[in-house]
């Protein structure tokens, strides 16, 4: 077997190489726009040679990584956080990034991580579009409330009313204001039929997965939520307890204690930024609908600050499903904010 440590760039890769049965050695650079790195693990296939890959999770790699599925090729993903650990040189450079990586797989050392599969990627893909044109959509909006709003109207929400858009149509404005009205406004026409196109296609895949279904049982917790939930996470059994959810979501505070003192900071925000935003916006949603959410929300918000109390209940919020799912159980109201101390159960809560 020929184990290879690839240290990724987008348009060049870095390798290390070693072969078992020969103990042969040895590192190349291969450029990617020219094919070159495609030849080679081509031609590794052709002579029948069986190849272990392992590089670090990055971005811009799909295509790497469908050439090595289709070859048949194994692929190990490491996480990139616990591979800078594990350098001890304090020298960096991309040969020697490969090398390091090789050692980890030869010693058995490699940090690897769970991948998703391509249906997932795709329907991540689906959840990223509508999330960046909502965002793209609610600037829009705000540029329109500020072209009424320098005309002396604050209407907010009524703005988009049928009767606030006449109103809104009806100023008189400066030629190129006036353009930059219409323009937002032709913007925001064509804007609203594709995210109401993409949330239904969101729903649709939400109403196929039982998980996702059971998951919506939650106050608060809608199909996008629930179905970003599951294709994130992938599987409960990736987590022994639920405070790992916690830390995977980057919602736990960063600390840097030493000799006995204890100093929190901001939150990591090591996970995935789209699943933190829906936990805290379903969190608030459920504080809103729900009242021992809403009196555990009020409760943390009088004794910090409204913004850490969103993101506390949006850590919560995780925490509750991801034992919803593990146990197969939908949303009971007799365990909110409940003790469990006492109840038959194994040491991880699972009955």
């Amino acid at each position: 077997m020929m184990i290879i440590g690839v240290d990724y760039h987008p348009s060049f890769q870095a390798i290390a190489f070693f072969v078992e049965e020969t103990g042969e050695c040895g590192e190349r650079e291969l450029n990617h726009s020219d094919g070159e790195a495609e030849r080679l693990y081509r031609d590794l296939q052709q002579k029948g040679i069986r190849v272990r890959v392992g590089m670090e999770a990055t971005g811009y790699s799909r295509w790497f990584e469908r050439l090595l599925a289709e070859l048949g090729f194994e692929v190990w993903m490491g996480d990139p956080a616990e591979i800078k650990a594990k350098r001890v040189k304090k020298q960096k450079f991309d040969r020697e990034d490969a090398r390091l990586l090789l050692r980890l797989m030869r010693e058995n050392n490699f940090p690897q991580i769970w991948v998703p599969g391509p249906e997932n990627r795709d329907l991540r893909q689906l959840l990223w579009h509508r999330h960046r044109l909502v965002q793209m959509r609610t600037r829009i909006m705000n540029q329109l409330q500020a072209l009424a709003m320098n005309e002396g109207y604050r209407w907010k929400k009524k703005l988009f009313s049928e009767q606030g858009r006449a109103l809104l149509e009806k100023l008189a404005l400066a030629p190129w204001a006036s353009r930059r009205r219409q323009e937002l406004l032709e913007l925001l026409d064509r804007m609203n039929p594709t995210i109401e196109e993409l949330t239904a296609a969101a729903e649709r895949e939400a109403r196929k997965r039982p998980e996702v279904l059971r998951l919506m049982t939650h106050p608060g917790v809608g199909p996008l939520t629930a179905l970003a939930y599951v294709l994130i996470i992938g599987t409960p059994t990736r987590f022994q307890r639920g405070k790992q959810i916690g830390t995977y979501v980057g919602m736990i505070p960063c600390e840097k204690s030493s000799a006995r003192k204890q100093r929190l900071g901001h939150i990591s925000k090591q996970g995935n930024s789209l699943l933190r935003f829906l936990l805290v916006e379903a969190a608030q949603a459920a504080a809103r609908s729900h009242p021992d959410w809403r009196r555990r929300y009020l409760h943390l918000a009088m004794r910090r600050h409204k913004s850490i109390a969103k993101v506390a209940m949006g850590r919560r919020l995780a925490i509750r499903l991801y034992w919803m799912w593990r146990n197969g159980c939908e949303y009971s109201p007799s365990l909110e904010f409940g003790s469990y101390a006492g109840q038959l159960g194994t040491g991880h809560g699972v009955n």
